[in-house]
């Protein structure tokens, strides 16, 4: 996993910014395949050790969906990149789901998946995880095929946007829910562009609706295949003030660090963070 997520390529845009503009050069070169097997096989991809990147993942999304607040119609996964693990626990509580990415191999890998066809990468080892932590007697074939059941769209997507999903109308706004996991720093130059990134996804939700956000912390690059992809350190605090600029009452935060064994040299990530936020109603 790592910083790493980064499949979550969600972006990259105005031409008239260079820093943006070579981002989205940089992304052309990433590799989905590369991506996923530094990240999400062994060791990173074993589950079987709780102290692991990938339990801590599954389980900070698993006990926040198990409170039942984060829950309605329409849920949009901002930068999904080749991963579909973020909405294994998400399923259940929305039923109409969204997922998005700045790159169409990306989008492809989704698909492969989505429509059980040959070559789609196995995320089985995460599905009979999640059904173990979340203990509701759920076999994991019945978790793939509801999500498969209630992702209703792939889509392009551009953080840098103002208007992220562009002006078509394709996925149902706003939601009433987002995910984004290790799309908003790895996408920005800088912290300033991480705060508009953050500011622009956050039309996307209705006020009162909940962001759960996971992503890298002091990770400066990554590698998927021949790309090597810079990426913004952000520490803890900072990813918190952010949230507070972008109007969002911080409902949870916590932090992983990565133990030695995980640092494989595919990036240089410190830590994760994970966090749920929720977006003010003005008044």
């Amino acid at each position: 996993m790592s910083g790493t997520d980064r499949s979550q390529a969600a972006g990259a845009v105005p031409d008239s910014n260079p820093g943006l503009a070579a981002v989205a050069s940089a992304y052309q070169r990433f590799e989905p395949r590369s991506y996923l097997r530094n990240n999400y096989a062994p060791p990173r991809g074993d589950l079987s050790c709780p102290d692991g990147v990938g339990p801590w993942k599954l389980r900070c999304l698993a006990q926040t969906f198990a409170t039942g607040e984060v829950s309605g119609r329409s849920l949009i996964d901002v930068g999904s990149g080749p991963t579909i693990y973020q909405l294994l626990s998400a399923c259940a509580h929305f039923e109409d789901i969204t997922m998005t990415d700045f790159l169409e191999v990306n989008r492809q890998e989704l698909r492969l998946w989505l429509r059980e066809e040959p070559g789609a990468f196995d995320w089985s080892v995460y599905s009979q995880h999640v059904c173990l932590i979340e203990g509701k007697g759920e076999s994991w074939q019945e978790k793939e095929r509801q999500l498969r059941a209630r992702v209703k769209r792939i889509l392009p997507i551009d953080v840098h946007r103002p208007q992220p999903l562009g002006a078509g109308g394709l996925a149902p706004l706003p939601a009433d829910a987002l995910v984004s996991a290790f799309c908003l720093e790895a996408v920005s130059p800088d912290l300033a562009s991480f705060q508009r990134a953050l500011d622009h996804i956050t039309t996307l939700l209705r006020p009162g609706g909940h962001l759960l956000l996971i992503g890298a912390l002091e990770e400066s690059w990554y590698l998927a295949g021949e790309a090597r992809l810079a990426v913004v350190p952000v520490r803890e605090e900072e990813v918190r003030q952010a949230l507070v600029r972008s109007g969002y009452e911080v409902r949870d935060l916590r932090t992983y660090t990565m133990p030695a064994h995980l640092r494989t040299g595919v990036d240089d990530v410190k830590g994760i963070f994970f966090t749920w936020a929720q977006k003010k109603v003005a008044v």
